[in-house]
């Protein structure tokens, strides 16, 4: 799986592969942080779009990796980024109508997936 990642010609600003770990666990942990925070905050606001955008937005971003790894199509996997760009997005403002702090939580992870983007267009670009 990865012999077939290793040989493609990565764009300027890749990180070496030892990053990605360490900064997905911190991504996923703040990103359950802020649907904690969500979820104890109590709020006139409804929120059960804030509920669905996480939802989708999760499974969006699960998606991923099979696609880019599995099937191997970097412009596949660029489409579900880019949806998870979109998601994403509408995450942080549906938390921020109700809590601040759950929607600025979520801020380093778009901000790291909208990097991500750039480094899977980069990917397609070069190959």
């Amino acid at each position: 799986m990865y012999d077939w990642y290793s040989e493609l010609l990565k764009p300027p600003f890749m990180p070496p592969a030892h990053i990605f770990s360490p900064v997905w666990t911190l991504l996923y942990l703040m990103m359950f942080t802020a649907l904690l925070i969500f979820i104890l905050t109590k709020s006139n606001e409804d929120k059960s779009w804030g509920y669905f955008v996480f939802f989708i937005q999760f499974v969006i971003n699960l998606c991923w990796t099979p696609v880019f790894f599995l099937i191997k199509s970097p412009p596949a996997a660029f489409a579900v980024i880019i949806v998870l760009d979109i998601l994403v997005l509408m995450n942080i403002i549906a938390f921020f109508k109700v809590s601040k702090l759950s929607g600025v939580i979520l801020v380093p992870y778009f901000i790291w997936i909208i990097f991500a983007s750039y480094l899977n267009a980069g990917i397609i670009l070069f190959n």
